[in-house]
C-alpha cells in the first residue's frame, strides 16, 4: 500500500483519502499504486460506491514536478500512471464521487474529470497549468467539466477558477463549506449504496457507453503531445523555473 493515500470500507462505501504533504503531488510509482487500488475497490463485491477526497491544503497538485526535473526520463512512467488512474476512475464498475477542496490542479483535474459526481468545498479552485509546466494533457478531462471555449481559455492561460464561479457550468453537484465537505460526499454515497448494487453497476456501464467519444482515447492522444513538448528546451526551462521558484525565461 502506498503511503500517499489510505482507504477504508464501511457500509458499502469505500473512502480513499489522498494524503501526501505538502501539496498531494504524486510521483510515478504513486500514480500507479493509486490506479491499482481503485481497480481493487471497484472489483470488491462489498464496495458499492467510492468517495475520493484528500487531506491537507488542497485536493491534488498533480504530478511531482521535482521528480521529473531530476529524472526527465520518467515522463513515460508518469504518463502511464496518470492514464491508469484516470481510466480506473472513469471505468470503475461502481460510481466514484470526488470531494475536492483547495487546489485541484493537473492530475487532480484528471481524477475529477473522470469521476461520476463532484462535490466541492467553497474554497476549491480548478486549474490546468500544463503549459506553464512544459507538458500537455488533461484537456479531455477538463472538457467533461467545462464547455469547449472555457477549456481553451483555462488551458491557454493557466488561470484558476473558483468553485462558486465553476458551479454555474453544471458539473458540481454541491458547493459546501470545507468543514461539511466529507459529510456532503458521504450523504450522496449512502443514497447510492442503498440501491441495488447490481443495478448501479449496470447503470454505470450503460452511462459510460453513451458518452460522446472515448475519454481514454482522447487523453492518450493528448499524451503524445506531452512527449513532443518534453523534447523542447522550453519544457526543461519551465520545470527548472518551478523548482527554483522563479519566472521562466523564453
Amino acid at each position: 500500500m502506498s503511503h500517499a493515500f489510505q482507504t477504508s470500507i464501511e457500509g458499502g462505501i469505500a473512502e480513499l483519502v489522498i494524503d501526501k504533504p505538502p501539496v498531494n503531488a504524486l510521483d510515478s510509482s504513486e500514480w500507479f499504486a493509486l490506479a491499482r487500488r481503485i481497480d481493487e475497490l471497484g472489483a470488491d463485491p462489498d464496495v458499492r460506491v467510492i468517495v475520493i477526497r484528500a487531506e491537507g491544503r488542497g485536493f491534488c497538485a498533480g504530478v511531482d514536478i521535482k521528480e521529473l526535473d531530476a529524472h526527465p526520463e520518467r515522463i513515460v512512467a508518469v504518463n502511464g500512471g496518470n492514464y491508469a488512474t484516470f481510466k480506473a476512475v472513469h471505468r470503475c464498475p461502481v460510481p466514484v464521487i470526488v470531494a475536492v477542496h483547495g487546489f485541484v490542479l493537473g492530475g487532480g483535474i484528471g481524477i475529477t474529470g473522470a469521476a461520476d459526481i463532484v462535490v466541492a468545498a467553497d474554497c476549491a479552485t480548478f486549474a490546468l497549468p500544463e503549459v506553464d509546466r512544459g507538458a500537455m494533457g488533461g484537456g479531455a478531462h477538463l472538457q467533461r467539466l467545462f464547455p469547449v471555449q472555457k477549456v481553451r481559455y483555462l488551458f491557454f492561460t493557466g488561470e484558476k477558477i473558483g468553485a462558486t464561479e465553476a458551479e454555474r457550468y453544471g458539473f458540481i453537484e454541491r458547493v459546501v463549506p470545507k468543514a461539511e465537505l466529507r459529510a456532503a460526499a458521504l450523504d450522496i454515497a449512502r443514497r447510492i449504496a442503498a440501491k441495488s448494487p447490481a443495478m448501479i453497476r449496470i447503470a454505470k456501464e450503460a452511462l459510460n457507453g453513451i458518452e460522446d467519444g472515448n475519454l481514454e482515447d482522447k487523453y492518450r492522444w493528448e499524451q503524445g503531445f506531452t512527449l513532443q513538448a518534453y523534447t523542447s528546451p522550453d519544457s526543461a526551462e519551465t520545470r527548472r523555473a518551478f523548482v527554483e521558484k522563479r519566472e521562466a525565461k523564453f
